[in-house]
């Protein structure tokens, strides 16, 4: 387990912290961008640091510090206009750079505009997210993902508020033993997803519960293997990942994959941001309704803490396990939050089927440790952002370890 020392150090995130510095690092994704669709600005926390996002008049991105470097007015109230943002309290126009371009209220000869650099960070849109850079030094290269590039009918964007540390939500989202249970189907569901050819890798997930698990260290952070016995000698195998900082990546029936990035709010709270991509087509109108469904253009969850994830007992016979809807993100955002804002660690018990979690969190100690020491931290951009994710049946018999990294490289290849 953590030690309180260790924990401390991983879950504040705040400016100025060893953890928030190594997040700041990295870009973050801190919007969508239907956000400035209807709206030409927004104001947004990230990392306990209180920001506005808008967009210019050329359709340039900003993101400034949100209170005016004159006498602290909000600028999520600003004009958009003459190239910038304009504060409502004495005019002061800032652009996207944080330059102050005007003071109006200033006679000329007073004006101190080009000595007022306002707190001001990179921003770019690419896959209908909106990301930022909030680190010190130069941004490293946005990632290429995959699913960045898809056309739009081929990837669903999902964004919730989730009432608890970041940290949490990483751990939730790399650890696959609770998947043949938090999200089982029962009996009765299971054969109605089956006949509807909906049931995707649920049904092996249900039926193989006991786990083995086995991680390994990779250069953008930790690969786990989840391995199950399926009968006659076969294993099935799903590998997923952790990329540092706070990105958990996985597959998509092998036809696409699972970005989740897990942002601090603060360190109470934190924006779950999935990204799920196919390959092979258009993602249906099904999984698009069911997360319409489930949560508001906010981000924040119809079914939610405070009303019990509207937990239906009598649904948990013959529905699902948890009883709380089919939508998997529900299921997670209860597991995560019941836990507390932020998870006593020093009450775990941990078993074989938590080494990926393990890992993870040595991984990211070591990450946090390195910068604090002056290092370079890790970038999957330094390296390429092609993260191999598979599920298949293997033979028990050979090196199913091995077959499992090749076939996932395979995978990528043939993309």
């Amino acid at each position: 387990m953590l030690s309180d020392e260790q924990s401390v150090l991983l879950i504040h995130t705040g400016p100025g912290t060893a953890t928030g510095n190594l997040l700041r690092r990295h870009w973050q994704p801190v919007a969508l961008a239907e956000d400035l669709a209807e709206r030409a600005l927004i104001p947004l926390r990230v990392m306990g640091e209180d920001l506005v996002l808008f967009r210019q008049e050329s359709g340039a991105l900003g993101l400034l510090a949100l209170h005016c470097s004159h006498r602290g007015a909000d600028l999520s109230y600003g004009r958009i206009e003459d190239g910038g943002l304009r504060c409502l309290y004495h005019g002061w126009l800032y652009d996207g750079t944080g330059r102050c371009l005007e003071q109006p209220n200033e006679i000329p000869s007073n004006c101190f505009a080009a000595k007022i650099r306002h707190p001001a960070y990179p921003c770019r849109q690419q896959g209908g997210l909106i990301f930022a850079y909030l680190g010190a030094g130069e941004a490293p290269p946005l990632p290429a993902y995959e699913g960045l590039a898809v056309p739009a009918s081929q990837r669903l964007l999902q964004r919730s508020i989730e009432e608890c540390n970041y940290l949490q939500g990483v751990e939730g989202d790399l650890d696959p033993s609770h998947v043949s249970f938090l999200h089982r189907a029962m009996a009765r569901r299971l054969a109605e997803l089956e006949e509807a050819g909906t049931a995707g890798d649920i049904k092996p997930w249900a039926e193989y519960r006991h786990t083995q698990v086995e991680a390994e260290e990779t250069e953008f952070g930790i690969r786990v293997f989840a391995v199950r016995p399926a009968g006659e000698g076969r294993l099935f195998v799903r590998i997923s990942n952790f990329v540092l900082p706070n990105l958990d990546v996985t597959c998509v029936d092998n036809d696409g994959q699972l970005f989740i990035w897990h942002v601090p709010i603060d360190d109470l709270t934190h924006h779950k941001y999935m990204l799920m991509f196919s390959r092979a087509g258009a993602i249906g109108e099904e999984q698009r309704a069911l997360y319409r469904a489930e949560t508001a253009p906010d981000g924040r969850r119809r079914r939610n803490r405070a009303n019990r994830y509207l937990q239906d007992r009598a649904s948990m016979n013959d529905q699902w396990f948890a009883g709380m809807g089919p939508y998997f993100g529900v299921h997670d955002s209860f597991a995560t939050e019941s836990q507390g804002a932020i998870a006593d660690r020093q009450r775990e018990h941990l078993g074989p089927a938590d080494v990926g979690l393990i890992a993870m969190r040595s991984r990211l100690l070591r990450a946090v440790t390195e910068l604090a020491q002056g290092r370079a931290p890790s970038s999957i951009s330094a390296f390429g952002p092609r993260v191999p994710t598979i599920t298949t049946m293997l033979d028990s018999r050979g090196d199913w370890k091995s077959a499992a990294r090749a076939a996932a490289l395979e995978l990528l290849a043939a993309a």
